[in-house]
């Protein structure tokens, strides 16, 4: 960076307003009149961690308190926009879109993979006669479906990676990146996007902006067991996000993976990365963030409850019916492991490995009757009193949903982390010994992976202030 940008910089540095927007991601909007019913859908639930019948009720709760809010009139929207590609789905979201827009707010999207199909793929709705097709988009139907919210009033577009830049205030400039490639290798970019996001960082740091990004795929792991799944983070998002901090895109907003995260990274050359990933506005913990641009420097970021939607939650608040539909998530799996393991196993590939039926099913016996006390016992591991008549299965439970809710409870002094602790010290010369890398091909140490996933010890994943440049 130059004397005369860093110049510059100071100068709006001194002046720029507070400049005030939304972020939401992974609203899956699914049209309910297409088909959300049946035994085949009450089964393919059992393994949901988000909504599908009640998407069009909670969207619409949301886009109604949308327009009716003063906090802000920008609103960025950070993919995965349809339930799964559904055209009618899409056309209904376009229109909760177009009456926003009308109502005199302002809306960037991005589209991701559950938005369209490709030609050996369908999209699937459930109806009492059975699981069938509905009509899908393709990739080349987004630009024109949502010309309207972003595209039309960009200052650049990159119409064959469906990316552009826009200016969402004097000073502030959006990089909103779409990263689907050729419909079978997604979540990464070629050298021609590249090439291209360099071109428009260059412009902005020529123009003295201050430029962010909205991507789908998170560039930084929401929690750090995520650096060893491929699909939690963008391909070759290590060097996708150094580059991005050091062309001076020092924050990024993503969505995806369903979590509520705020991570941070130095590059080598010294510059600041922060990723701010969203929780699904369908699926527990629900939520949107409210973002506070106060200086190139410092950003705040709040997060909002979604409100309460029309729904028959059996007396529960929504906010427990989404958290109990995530538990059962977890708690069906462990329930086919001693019932059913050939359909536990077949969620992951197995379901032919009938050697294996037997451990699993003993297994399962053992997760669905212990409880933590008991499990405690027998590892010879000290365990709080307050918990030990809780089932183990609820503690697995909560401790994964933790995952995705972020600000992870099961830290070191608690009833809860203390156990998890212990039992991961006792079993820390077996961890020592599994080679498991992370998406970068680095081992990484399991026992602080573990540790810092189940609790959170850094930033706080709901509410911080960020630091972009020292």
């Amino acid at each position: 960076m130059d004397a005369c940008f860093e110049k510059q910089a100071d100068e709006i540095r001194g002046i720029m307003k507070n400049f005030n927007f939304l972020v939401l991601t992974d609203t899956h909007f699914f049209k309910n009149s297409l088909g959300a019913c049946g035994k085949e859908y009450d089964e393919f639930m059992r393994f949901e961690q988000k909504c599908f019948a009640e998407t069009e009720a909670i969207n619409n709760a949301v886009f109604d308190w949308l327009g009716k809010t003063e906090l802000a009139d920008t609103i960025l929207i950070a993919g995965d926009l349809s339930f799964n590609g559904e055209t009618e789905s899409h056309l209904g979201f376009i229109e909760l879109l177009k009456k926003l827009k009308t109502g005199g707010k302002r809306i960037f999207t991005i589209t991701a993979d559950h938005d369209f199909k490709s030609d050996d793929d369908e999209a699937f709705a459930f109806t009492e006669e059975g699981r069938y097709a509905p009509k899908a988009a393709k990739r080349d139907d987004l630009f024109d479906l949502y010309y309207e919210f972003g595209f039309k009033d960009a200052i650049a577009v990159d119409k064959k990676h469906l990316s552009y830049v826009a200016q969402l205030c004097e000073g502030i400039r959006l990089l909103a990146l779409n990263n689907d490639g050729d419909c079978r290798d997604f979540k990464t970019y070629d050298d021609e996007q590249i090439e291209w996001i360099k071109a428009q960082t260059a412009k902005a740091r020529q123009d003295n902006q201050m430029m962010i990004a909205m991507n789908h795929y998170p560039l930084l792991p929401g929690q750090p067991i995520f650096s060893v799944v491929p699909a939690a983070v963008q391909k070759n998002a290590g060097d996708i996000s150094s580059m991005l901090a050091d062309e001076g895109v020092h924050l990024v907003f993503t969505g995806h993976m369903h979590n509520q995260s705020i991570n941070e990274k130095v590059t080598q050359k010294g510059s600041k990365f922060y990723d701010v990933c969203t929780g699904s506005i369908i699926a527990s913990p629900s939520v949107m963030r409210l973002i506070t641009v106060e200086s190139r420097k410092k950003v705040k970021i709040e997060t909002i409850n979604c409100p309460d939607f029309e729904w028959n939650t059996n007396g529960r608040s929504c906010i427990k019916y989404l958290d109990d539909l995530f538990d059962s998530m977890i708690l069906n799996m462990l329930d086919d492991m001693r019932s059913n393991p050939e359909r536990m196993l077949g969620k992951f590939g197995a379901g032919d490995k009938k050697n294996l039926f037997p451990v699993v099913r003993r297994t399962g016996n053992a997760l669905n009757k212990l409880t933590v006390g008991k499990t405690a016992s027998l590892l010879c591991i000290k365990c709080d009193a307050s918990i030990k008549q809780m089932l183990l299965k609820d503690y697995i439970a909560e401790l994964v949903r933790n995952l995705f809710s972020g600000n992870q409870k099961f830290t070191e002094g608690t009833p809860k982390g203390d156990v998890l602790l212990r039992f991961l010290k006792r079993f820390n010369f077996i961890l020592k010994r599994l080679n498991i890398k992370n998406t970068d091909g680095i081992r990484v140490d399991l026992f602080d992976i573990l540790k810092n996933s189940a609790g959170n010890y850094g930033i706080d994943d709901y509410n911080a202030e960020l630091i972009l440049e020292d």
